[in-house]
């Protein structure tokens, strides 16, 4: 909270949160005509940032091109099946590096129950369509974010996921270089702010408006920030006829708003992401494209002359088959103009351009194989190729996404009772990363470990006992990303009784 909020009234905060919204606003202003490019040449069917848009409207009409648009979705999909795959185990709990080594095996059934739990509730939410949605904004316009939000007893699932677009929001970083203080415009009706806020919240100016006009929307303005006392703090205000207007004020455990970047440029607070690389080459290719088809019409229509000998009308000629045109004896009539020269340089040019824009987008590398067999040495190559190309991006995107999102999540469901109440701190409880991607690296540090195995078994018994291959089984279970609940403990169990022996 700023040293100017402490003792105002909540007119007078709602009017600091304003002011501070559009400055914020300012400071975005100079990356919107960067990002409608973006939008509009490779993600044309998004409504952001396009004037006077409205849902199921056509849109790019001066597209030509479809190269980035393609790659752009097969990007998206890659990231949705690498990081956060559907119906799959991406993300578990393990015991932190502070609790008791006597409590570790006692502890991992109850991970092991929250773990499943909380893909459970992923699963039957709503989870695959928005993520999806939010790796389209981070792959075009370089930030995504996904609100995760508790949706109503009764429904299927108790999380509820809403991809934001990125023209809603303005973003400030905080002191650790994190998206953590956050505005979003919220056109609601009337309808909306009483079922989100109450209606005890709405002054009687709002509520007559409402009810004169149902269909109008009141923009609101939300802000979440990170609260001097602990956790995130949200607050709600609008600008009223009467001023301006402090709808809620609240407070959470964990921010509700997971904003992340594919790549951050030194002293900038909005991502970059590839197709802004990619944008001069996209355009290129575009430009090029609406030529060759420019051409193609000169040339399968042509260009024709006549003589104006008060016979001939060029206005009233029409090119079709079976037309007959009139002409004055003697005249030339009607002739067609030799093209000053050919095109065929373009498909050159345009060859290469679309194999830069799907290098830059990562489509020839992270595309599906033709082949519909592989051996265990391609897959692990594949997956070493993928950890290369992506690992500073998924890094980024672990710290910024994946452990906010999980951290997000369980904090609903132990408000909900629906998971065991157990602290994810990351000292006694710690969250792992089990996504196909983070895998790679245990995978390879899997195969070193197995080839050393090998080798130490070729020297003889003497040698191998040097090993201790309970460990070994271990660090390849954990590798291969075995539930912990599924190994035995390190004491060995005791053996059942012998009913004989008992009766002698």
């Amino acid at each position: 909270m700023h040293l100017d909020e402490k003792e105002a009234g909540p007119a007078l905060v709602a009017r600091i949160l304003l002011d501070r919204h559009a400055r914020a606003l300012e400071r975005r202003a100079g990356w919107e005509s960067l990002w409608r490019d973006c939008y509009d040449h490779a993600l044309p069917h998004s409504a952001a940032f396009s004037q006077g848009a409205s849902p199921g409207q056509r849109r790019g009409e001066r597209l030509f091109d479809g190269t980035a648009a393609d790659a752009v979705d097969q990007l998206a999909a890659a990231l949705l099946g690498q990081l956060t795959p559907p119906w799959s185990r991406w993300a578990g709990l393990e015991p932190g590096p502070a609790l008791d080594a006597g409590l570790r095996d006692r502890i991992a059934p109850l991970l092991d129950q929250m773990t499943a739990g909380l893909q459970g509730q992923i699963d039957r939410s709503n989870f695959a369509v928005e993520a999806h949605q939010a790796f389209l904004d981070v792959v075009t316009g370089g930030t995504g974010c996904l609100l995760v939000e508790e949706a109503p007893p009764g429904t299927p699932a108790a999380l509820r996921f809403t991809a934001v677009p990125l023209c809603d929001l303005a973003l400030e970083e905080g002191e650790e270089g994190r998206l953590d203080r956050l505005f979003r415009q919220v056109p609601l009706t009337l309808d909306g702010l009483i079922s989100r806020f109450g209606p005890d919240a709405l002054p009687a100016w709002l509520r007559q408006a409402g009810l004169e006009n149902p269909q109008r929307r009141f923009t609101c303005v939300e802000l979440v920030e990170p609260d001097a006392a602990g956790g995130w703090r949200w607050r709600v205000v609008m600008e009223g006829d009467d001023g301006p207007l402090l709808l809620s004020d609240g407070h959470f455990t964990d921010m509700p708003f997971i904003a992340f970047r594919w790549l951050k440029a030194p002293g900038e607070t909005y991502g970059r992401g590839p197709v802004m690389k990619a944008l001069p080459d996209i355009k290129t290719a575009n430009k090029v494209v609406e030529l060759v088809l420019k051409n193609a019409s000169i040339a399968v229509t042509g260009i024709w002359q006549a003589d104006d000998d008060g016979v001939l009308n060029p206005a009233a000629v029409r090119l079709v088959p079976g037309a007959i045109i009139p002409k004055a004896v003697g005249s030339a009539g009607l002739t067609p103009l030799a093209s000053p020269g050919r095109f065929d340089i373009s498909q050159l040019v345009l060859d290469d351009l679309r194999a830069r824009i799907r290098h830059a987008l990562l489509a020839d590398r992270l595309a599906p194989l033709n082949s519909p067999r592989m051996t265990a040495t391609e897959v692990l190559e594949r997956s070493a190729e993928m950890t290369r190309l992506l690992g500073a991006t998924f890094g980024r995107l672990q710290s910024e996404l994946l452990v906010p999102l999980v951290r997000r999540c369980l904090a609903i469901l132990r408000r909900r009772g629906l998971v065991p109440d157990i602290a994810v701190d990351g000292r006694t409880v710690s969250i792992r990363i089990l996504s196909p991607l983070a895998r790679a690296q245990a995978q390879r540090d899997a195969e070193v470990t197995l080839r050393w195995l090998e080798s130490i078994n070729a020297l003889g018994a003497d040698a191998l006992a040097t090993a201790d291959l309970a460990a070994c089984a271990r660090f390849l279970a954990d590798a291969a990303g075995v539930p912990p609940g599924l190994l035995r403990t390190n004491s060995p169990p005791e053996p059942a009784p012998n009913p004989e022996m008992h009766d002698a």
